[in-house]
């Protein structure tokens, strides 16, 4: 039986978290040439997500598990959130190796792992340890927390970034990413929306076009538009019509305007600005607020050191009103191609449905 036949679904992320899991940077090509210049940034995300929940994170070897311990130590991180794995990967983006976790309607005392194979963006780099991550992680919590977990391998690529869902029955990703033969050749859309609905436990399936420029997951959602209720989509626009990304978000936004949600009525649509254009090395760099994560408690968005910042702030702010807005400066992490929301991945509380 599929995962949704047995009651489970992929909760919306503002939905309590137990922890979140992390995978600490461990490859300098990620970012080269500027590795040691993330880690401000990246430490101050670690120690704002401890304040409200366990912080899982992977880390390469026993060298690096003792690094971190101590660096998260100097900048007063609360250490009894914090959980030191080794399990080696070949990236960051936890977000995309690590697993999807679900809940279940018919018995909230169960809880299970979606195992999607991982090719790096369509083989793009280097991904032998992060495919393995996921029953790696599994491994740890039934073995060491003694937890009962099922575990589902569908045995086709996905990746968390690509889409977004509501917990209601919605899930919004792009064609741009899951239409491209870089990832499932074999599967045609109707196929792929099959898979979506029988392991993230959904009715309806919002199709947007392209991702934003600078993006190598060839189109993440994570960078352009996400649920931040039921009923309402955020989404991000840009306002200069010369700039590369204004037409291919006017087309998303279009999209949204017209599709409709599993119980028939139109979502709201809030508009997010773009950034200043953020480049490195004669890079354009997919930087976007629309990256951020919901935390316990807090809502910690990317900003890049422009005026629109404040903007964004306030937009999200608005949006979430019983959680507290932080922004990190996300403007040496972005040449890593992905922010915050990339970054990590949830696991919701089983005693918070």
């Amino acid at each position: 039986m599929t995962p949704k036949e047995l009651g489970y679904y992929m909760p919306a992320e503002w939905v309590k978290h137990e922890a979140t899991w992390l995978t600490y940077p461990p490859n300098e090509d990620s970012w080269p040439g500027k590795i040691e210049t993330i880690f401000t940034s990246y430490h101050l995300f670690i120690k704002i997500l401890a304040e409200s929940e366990i912080v899982h994170i992977n880390v390469l070897n026993d060298t690096m598990k003792m690094h971190v311990w101590e660096a998260l130590v100097k900048i007063g991180t609360q250490m009894k959130n914090i959980r030191l794995h080794i399990i080696p990967s070949n990236d960051a983006w936890c977000r995309d190796h690590g697993p999807a976790f679900l809940l279940n309607h018919n018995d909230p005392s169960r809880q299970a792992i979606v195992n999607w194979n991982h090719n790096a963006w369509g083989g793009k780099y280097t991904y032998e340890l992060d495919t393995q991550i996921p029953v790696r992680i599994h491994e740890y919590l039934t073995r060491e927390e003694n937890r009962t977990i099922e575990l589902f391998s569908p045995g086709i690529v996905m990746e968390g970034g690509s889409i977004d869902v509501n917990g209601c029955g919605d899930l919004i990703t792009t064609k741009a990413c899951l239409l491209n033969p870089n990832r499932n050749p074999h599967l045609n859309q109707e196929q792929i929306e099959q898979y979506l609905r029988d392991h993230y436990g959904v009715e309806n399936i919002i199709w947007l076009g392209d991702g934003i420029v600078g993006d190598d997951t060839d189109g993440h959602v994570d960078d352009l538009s996400r649920f931040i209720s039921e009923d309402t989509i955020i989404t991000a626009v840009e306002e200069d019509r010369w700039d590369e990304n204004y037409q291919l978000l006017q087309d998303n936004l279009n999209m949204l305007k017209k599709c409709r949600l599993a119980n028939g009525k139109q979502p709201t649509i809030v508009e997010l600005p773009m950034p200043d254009m953020v480049f490195y090395d004669n890079q354009r760099l997919p930087a976007s607020y629309a990256n951020f994560y919901i935390a316990n408690e807090k809502v910690i968005f990317p900003t890049y050191r422009c005026l629109t910042d404040n903007e964004a702030a306030y937009i999200l702010e608005a949006c979430f009103p019983e959680h507290e807005i932080v922004g990190i400066d996300s403007t040496d992490i972005i040449w890593g191609l992905g922010s915050f929301h990339c970054l990590s991945q949830q696991m919701p509380s089983l005693t918070n449905r």
